[in-house]
């Protein structure tokens, strides 16, 4: 593992307290460590400073000194340096430390410039608060109750603005909440890279629109909803539909690639309503892609599958076992694993393997990337595939081999975690010469032609890790609920094992690490617990030679892959 290089630290003075800081620290950021809140509208860590709200201005100074000695000047009462304070005050998102630097973040001239300022965002500031989408988490709410008056002294007609207006075919905007921070001008240009969002006309005039002949349509509009300050752009997926303080957050993934973006799922009741980026600067930043949001609505799809069966009836969770074991014992069985399925899945479909005396398999999904969050590699899970052994080369997407033995008769029984075998290469004909013990999700053509059938979990319904594309294993939590008839991955495939190798196996997640960290190189003396959000590095040196898929990404550059994970 790395050890980052220490940064050259600056000392600086914020409110009469010291701190260092990085050099080039950004004021807002700086004086945030000393939980000093610097309000601010436009200013967003992750992209360039505009200055467009004024909302974090402060008083800012400097130490000094001579002009014509550059000796430092002394006051004489307290022998101390002094400080050289700026008459007006300065904005803190422009600003960044410097030695010796002293800054009021809380005096009376900086409370009245935010009170200044505030008032004159709430001239033409409808007042719909109990109707808009962002109450609840709306940081001009936030601010007008400590720095606004409370009452208007502005008697005049305020401007109307266009309303429910069509960006694009997830994004609407009510124009006259718009502030003019311009964050989701920026980040289109900037992240995204679709440069389609701009202002018109003049002073309290100005509108946010999208270019001539333009629509906010990319991958990655809904970020702009996200990083909105106000209620001004909201979701066409997530309008109207539940108020933010009902939803209950949830730590997860976005697994629809090996890029392991960290979100959160947001939920009450056991329903998920939406699904938003969770900032980790050492993968996503504070971005998501719209796609992966939208993986939130496969818990409820309608073609779930909510009933164990075995040749077509409904059957228990014992009989299923005992029916799929007695399919094993019989021997000449291959397994096909999921690079969707999450390492302790995998750990424990290696065991069922290895009990089963059987071929292990992995499909392979890969798609275009584009570059930011969403990699070729489409399973989100391969590298941890590798690192617990269930794999020691890269997978292919068509089971060429797997279906040579099936026609040959060296295949009897197929187990398929997660996977439609139609989709990796084998035909429906194929596919009736042997039986199939199905663990998946929804139904699909493999699932219709199982001899057995278990319905499992979703990815918002269970817990576990995954290793992205730069070894990083990442844990999520469960979200909701498992829907009715579905079985947790863990307890089936463990009940699994037990049943094939006669060893008990336990499927109880933090008792299964304990197995897994004695067992597993890579992993060992290390607990489920102690894994943090942000995820840990693993050694990826060991497989530096395989011929991964993936292209650059915002985190990911493949010439350095094996620096990076050494």
């Amino acid at each position: 593992m790395i050890q980052p290089a220490k940064p050259d630290l600056v000392t600086v003075l914020i409110d009469g307290k010291e701190i260092s800081v990085p050099k080039g620290t950004n004021v807002i950021e700086a004086a945030s460590q000393l939980k000093a809140d610097i309000p601010h509208y436009c200013y967003h860590p992750k992209l360039s400073v505009a200055g467009n709200c004024r909302m974090c201005l402060i008083e800012m100074g400097m130490p000094m000194t001579d002009r014509a000695t550059r000796e430092p000047i002394m006051d004489e009462k307290t022998g101390k340096q002094k400080i050289g304070w700026i008459p007006r005050p300065v904005i803190g998102c422009g600003t960044t430390v410097a030695p010796g630097m002293q800054i009021k973040t809380n005096s009376q001239v900086v409370k009245d410039c935010r009170e200044g300022v505030m008032e004159f965002l709430l001239i033409n500031h409808p007042l719909d608060c109990p109707i808009c989408d962002q109450a609840g988490e709306c940081k001009l709410q936030e601010q007008a109750t400590g720095y606004g008056r409370g009452y208007s002294r502005f008697i005049e007609q305020k401007n109307v603005k266009p309303k429910r207006t069509v960006l694009g075919p997830r994004v609407i905007l009510d124009d006259e909440r718009c502030v003019l921070c311009s964050r989701c001008i920026r980040f289109s240009k900037e992240i995204a890279k679709d440069d389609v969002l701009g202002f018109i006309d003049r002073g309290s005039y100005s509108t946010l629109t999208c270019f001539p002949g333009k629509e906010l349509k990319n991958n990655y509009s809904l970020n702009t909803v996200d990083i909105c300050p106000v209620g001004a752009l909201t979701s066409t997926d997530f309008r109207f539909k539940m108020r933010v303080w009902f939803l209950k957050q949830s730590n997860s993934l976005d697994t629809e690639s090996s890029v392991g973006a960290n979100t959160v799922a947001w939920s009450r009741e056991g329903v998920l309503y939406r699904v938003t980026p969770r900032r980790n600067d050492d993968v996503n930043d504070t971005w998501m892609s719209d796609s992966g949001r939208m993986l939130y609505k496969l818990v409820g799809a309608e073609d779930r599958l909510g009933k164990i069966t075995v040749e077509g009836s409904h059957s228990t969770l014992e009989s299923a076992i005992n029916t799929a074991v007695i399919l094993i014992k019989e021997g000449d069985v291959a397994v096909v694993g999921s690079g969707r399925s999450t390492v302790e899945e995998q750990f424990l479909t290696k065991k069922l393997a290895d009990a089963a005396s059987a071929s292990a398999s992995l499909v392979s999904r890969v798609g275009e990337g584009d570059g930011i969050l969403i990699s070729a590699d489409r399973n989100p899970n391969v590298r941890g595939a590798l690192v617990t052994g269930f794999i020691s080369a890269l997978p292919e997407q068509q089971l060429t081999a797997l279906a040579a033995d099936v026609d040959a008769g060296k295949v009897k029984t197929i187990i398929s975690v997660g996977e439609d075998l139609t989709v990796a290469g084998l035909s429906a004909e194929q596919l009736a010469k042997v039986s199939i013990v199905y663990l998946g999700t929804h139904t699909n053509a493999t699932s219709e032609a199982s001899k057995i059938v278990i319905p499992t979990l979703t990815t918002f319904e269970k817990a576990g890790t995954l290793v992205n594309q730069q070894f990083r294993i990442q844990k999520f939590a469960k979200a909701v609920p498992a829907k009715t008839g579905a079985i947790d991955d863990l307890s089936v495939l463990a009940k699994l094992v037990t049943a094939a190798s006669g060893a008990e196996v336990s499927g109880e997640l933090k008792t299964l690490w304990t197995t897994i960290a004695a067992e597993v190189p890579a992993l060992a003396t290390m607990k489920y617990v102690s894994i943090p959000d942000e995820g840990l590095l693993l050694d990826g040196t060991p497989f530096a030679d395989l011929p991964f898929v993936e292209g650059e990404t915002l985190h990911y550059q493949p010439a350095a892959a094996a620096e990076t994970t050494a």
